[in-house]
């Protein structure tokens, strides 16, 4: 019985192991900076924060700079097609 669980715990550690490493991944696709939460809150309008209540934090602020580069006038191809396709 022992054997068997000197056999078993260093590989149910390493799916362990494996398992935290892709929330880890996910986690930090997530993550945002500081100074782009700073942007968002001081020139957010009243839709970008519903989108904030409803959706999270990366699409509110995907949609944000998206109005951003449209009302500079910079757009590119991808801004273009990701705001006919959303």
């Amino acid at each position: 019985m022992q054997g068997l669980a000197v056999v078993l715990f260093p590989v149910l550690l390493m799916l362990f192991a494996l398992a935290m490493e892709r929330v880890e991944f996910r986690l930090s696709q997530l993550t945002v900076r500081q100074q782009e939460v700073e942007e968002f809150l001081d020139g957010a309008s009243n839709d970008e924060v519903a989108t904030l209540a409803k959706e999270g934090f990366p699409r509110a602020l995907a949609r944000f700079n998206r109005r951003r580069k449209h009302r500079s006038g910079f757009e590119t191809d991808d801004d273009a097609e990701t705001q006919r396709a959303g």
